[in-house]
């Protein structure tokens, strides 16, 4: 009788032990469970919409693996500065953690999707406000390089300001990204040091912020090239003033914007090249659009000084 006492007693102590062992298993996979969502969180991707993919391509190189770029203004054939929203592009800034305009004037359409609404902590960055630019200056900053390297200093502190746990990662990113932007920048330097105070000519002011600091005189007359690139018809005198300079026998060089083609445009275009000018198109967005930034800036101050020793070669 005692035995099986003691066997069902046994019985009793091992059905307990069993039970103990299952709620300990259920608490270590729940614990698991809360352990991976602690990761998830610390790599969550970053919604990042940005008005052009100039600097588009300059946010994903510092964002990396954790942020989600989408880049509205692409369009090779397409004049930016016409630029018509859409439902798909306002639902991505309504969706975005983080927004990136150009300002100025240059992408109005972005600032009533913005007005329309953001998520509460959503961070937008205003190029233009950033380098204290307002509607009507010259809203070309991508190809100025002091103003590409305000802006992505910028860019890295407010990733650092959305996701401080991963500060180290957007800090080495910067690092690599101000090395890689070092190779079109100082290629700038060399068109200085060779060409310093060469007359150009260009169809639009979209080269200014270029020209400056590669030491180029760009000579073509402010009230055209204004007028160009905001879709209007240059005064007849500045026009005039135009062919005069490109029949003068002193211009090198004529930067043509593939992206604000006009009737105008074309004119000056052909005239240019009776005049034995060489002509180098440049665009106002990346192209081919899957390169980066620095990639694309490279390629066409490859150009230019190719066309520019071309000339002087020539001129000899």
């Amino acid at each position: 009788m005692k035995s099986k006492i003691y066997i069902g007693t046994g019985i009793i102590i091992f059905i307990i032990i069993i039970s103990i062992v299952a709620i300990m298993g259920n608490h270590s996979n729940s614990v698991g469970d809360n352990k991976n969502q602690t990761v998830t969180n610390n790599t969550k991707t970053i919604q990042i919409v940005a008005a052009e993919n100039f600097w588009g391509s300059l946010i994903s190189q510092l964002g990396g693996t954790h942020v989600q770029v989408l880049s509205i203004v692409s369009d090779p054939n397409a004049d930016p500065h016409e630029y018509a929203s859409s439902t798909e592009n306002a639902r991505a800034i309504a969706n975005a953690d983080y927004i990136i305009v150009n300002g100025a004037g240059y992408d109005d359409w972005s600032n009533k999707l913005i007005g329309a609404g953001v998520k509460p902590n959503c961070k937008v960055l205003s190029v233009a406000k950033l380098i204290g630019k307002k509607e009507g200056d010259n809203p070309h900053f991508w190809y100025s390089p002091d103003y590409v390297n305000q802006t992505v200093k910028q860019m890295e502190l407010d990733l650092i300001s959305i996701d401080p746990e991963n500060a180290a990662y957007y800090e080495q990113n910067y690092a690599n990204l101000q090395l890689s932007l070092e190779q079109y920048q100082n290629r700038i330097a060399k068109i200085k040091h060779q060409f310093n105070g060469t007359q150009v000519a260009a169809t639009e002011d979209i080269f200014a912020y270029l020209a400056e600091p590669a030491g180029l005189n760009l000579i073509s007359p402010p009230a055209f090239t204004q007028a160009v690139a905001e879709g209007n018809d240059p005064p007849v005198q500045s026009v005039v003033q135009f062919e005069t300079q490109l029949k003068s026998g002193n211009v090198s060089l004529l930067v043509y914007n593939q992206q604000t083609i006009s009737p105008i445009t074309e004119k000056m275009k052909k005239l240019t090249a009776e005049q034995g000018i060489p002509v180098v198109g440049i665009t106002e967005t990346i192209q081919p659009s899957d390169v980066s930034f620095q990639d694309w800036m490279n390629s066409e101050l490859i150009s230019i000084q190719n066309a520019l020793n071309a000339k002087d070669l020539g001129s000899k």
